[in-house]
């Protein structure tokens, strides 16, 4: 081998190893930035946030049993939100509220517009759904029906979304939120109809799935 070889192959060492250095040097880098980024998440440890149903007005609740099984309905709820956290702001980013009888959506989906909410900030909405003329399950008609007659009914209030956590200047990935609040309602002398109003005033606390 001659003395230009050997020094070709000694510039070529030296030049794997500075780079070795320096992609070890970036690996090391990300793996700090990364365990800091855990170390803060597990530290702060963000707490979802806390549902209540406040109200509800239910403006029409008309059902026409068999053979078309068809339900109306409008209400509107008034729902609160509480971020627990001290040091952790929440962004809601898709919200959409409807209402559902037995896991069966009854009403179409109404959308909130997208907001964020402070660190124990308080927010509260009041939407108004609309169900017009919702087919019902075969297999829930008689239980309609019952409660209808009955006058007392327990309904869902459902929130759909998405959030994202904000801590001082980073921001997590989107989250699904997941919100199911019980409403129970009475109707004055088993009444139902576009004439009748049945506020709900009790408050309820839902559950939160994130």
């Amino acid at each position: 081998m001659s003395g230009k070889d050997c020094g070709d192959h000694g510039k070529w060492c030296k030049l794997r190893k500075r780079f070795w250095r320096i992609l070890g040097c970036i690996v090391g880098f990300i793996i700090l930035i990364l365990l800091i980024i855990l170390i803060i998440w597990l530290v702060l440890r963000p707490t979802k946030p806390r549902f209540y149903l406040q109200g509800a007005v239910v403006l029409q609740f008309n059902y026409t049993g068999p053979p078309s099984n068809l339900l109306s309905t409008v209400f509107q709820v008034t729902i609160a939100s509480r971020n627990p956290n001290d040091r952790i702001g929440i962004y809601y980013d898709r919200i959409f509220v409807y209402g559902a009888y037995k896991n069966q959506q009854i009403s179409l989906a109404t959308a909130l517009p997208p907001m964020y909410q402070g660190h124990n900030d308080v927010v509260i909405w009041s939407p108004y759904l609309f169900g017009p003329n919702v087919p019902v399950a075969p297999y829930l008609c008689d239980a309609l029906t019952q409660d209808k007659a009955s006058g007392f009914l327990i309904l869902h209030v459902k929130i759909d979304g998405r959030i994202r956590w904000k801590v001082g200047s980073w921001t997590s990935d989107h989250y699904h939120l997941f919100v199911s609040c019980p409403a129970f309602l009475t109707f004055q002398n088993g009444r139902s109809g576009s004439g009748a109003t049945v506020r709900f005033q009790q408050m309820s606390a839902c559950s939160v799935e994130v």
